[in-house]
């Protein structure tokens, strides 16, 4: 008798539908009684347990390939990725997290060697205008930035958001003043410029001028110890990647920028100063610098040689000291041919 009791177990597509239908419900009933509104909370909250165990497996049962594709094929045909995404704001933080965690897996889902996610998101790429917007809103940032992250997995839509508007407010998005939401925001800026790297090359040549202006003044001379620190170590991952060879001979050959790094070199935080040093290094290491750059590293010798000599990892770090090695020997061998080079009374220039 016990076992009638019992509820039903629903498939892979039932599930699906039935997340579909209390979305549905949540979404247009605003104004419905609180009970009402608790009981389809708690229905869709063991409806995306269900498929999260459907799509991750449990203690019992690794997941089954099958009911994975089914689910994920269910998902995306009747639009109910978008319907989660317009309803997360309505939804509790527990739930949000669980519904991210369903979002995350079916990004990757393959059906029949097909990323149905990608199909699915190239044909609504307006979707990125709820997610990354979301930044504007501290209650959903984290779960809309996690989401959005997912998404840029799938080329299409990476590319879509470097080409959009989005670009320019992620600069606001990285200094708002709520640290979460700095932090967030910094990690999808980040995954937008290094995850699709010839994507992302095309992308910083074609907006190379207004791109780096931005980055320069709003982040690597930002006052924020955070922002600054995690632009710099950025700014080094996309110049040392081979895919941007063009853009960081063009961003190594400004003295503009070489005067910004001079004086990350300066600042009091050691991580800093040696994140800087990686990109420092680009300046000292290009092989047709401009006759501005090789005059002021000329005239900043003995500081550059002397601040280099001290310069130090937290541990044990091989390349890095070959890298200073390198970066102090050239420097020592440099000799100015623009005998007018800016120097003061002491041979060295302020940078």
């Amino acid at each position: 008798m016990k076992g009638l009791f019992k509820p039903k177990t629903r498939s892979p597509v039932e599930l699906v539908r039935y997340a579909h239908e209390l979305l549905l419900f949540i979404d247009r009933n605003e104004e419905v009684r609180e009970q009402k509104r608790a009981e389809k909370i708690s229905e869709l909250n063991k409806t995306i347990s269900q498929m999260r165990t459907v799509l991750y497996g449990n203690a019992e049962a690794e997941p089954s390939p099958d009911a994975c594709s089914q689910l994920t094929q269910e998902f995306f045909k009747e639009n109910t990725f978008r319907l989660f995404i317009a309803c997360i704001p309505k939804l509790n933080s527990g739930l949000r997290q669980c519904a991210t965690h369903v979002l995350a897996n079916l990004q990757r889902q393959q059906v029949k060697s097909r990323i149905i996610a990608s199909e699915y998101l190239e044909n609504n790429m307006d979707i990125m205008d709820i997610l990354i917007p979301g930044y504007e809103d501290s209650d959903i940032a984290l779960t809309y930035g996690a989401i959005a992250r997912e998404c840029i997995r799938h080329q299409c839509v990476a590319r879509y958001v470097l080409e959009s508007e989005h670009m320019k407010k992620f600069f606001d998005y990285i200094q708002n003043p709520i640290f979460y939401v700095a932090s967030d925001a910094s990690a999808t800026f980040r995954k937008l410029l290094t995850r699709h790297k010839s994507t992302v090359a095309g992308f910083l040549t074609k907006n190379y001028d207004w791109f780096f202006e931005e980055y320069n003044m709003r982040l690597l001379e930002s006052a924020n110890y955070i922002t600054k620190r995690h632009a710099v170590k950025l700014l080094g991952d996309i110049l040392l990647d081979n895919c941007n060879a063009v853009v960081m001979v063009q961003y190594v050959s400004s003295l503009d920028n070489m005067r910004i790094l001079m004086n990350l070199l300066r600042d009091p935080n050691k991580s800093i100063q040696r994140d800087g040093f990686d990109v420092f290094k680009l300046f000292v290491a290009n092989k047709n610098k401009p006759p501005e750059i090789t005059s002021v590293l000329v005239a900043n010798r003995t500081k550059l040689l002397r601040f280099l000599d001290d310069l130090k990892p937290d541990k044990v770090n091989e390349r890095f000291e070959e890298d200073k090695i390198q970066v102090i020997r050239e420097i020592s061998i440099l000799d100015s041919s623009d005998p007018s080079s800016s120097e003061t009374e002491n041979g060295e220039v302020e940078c």
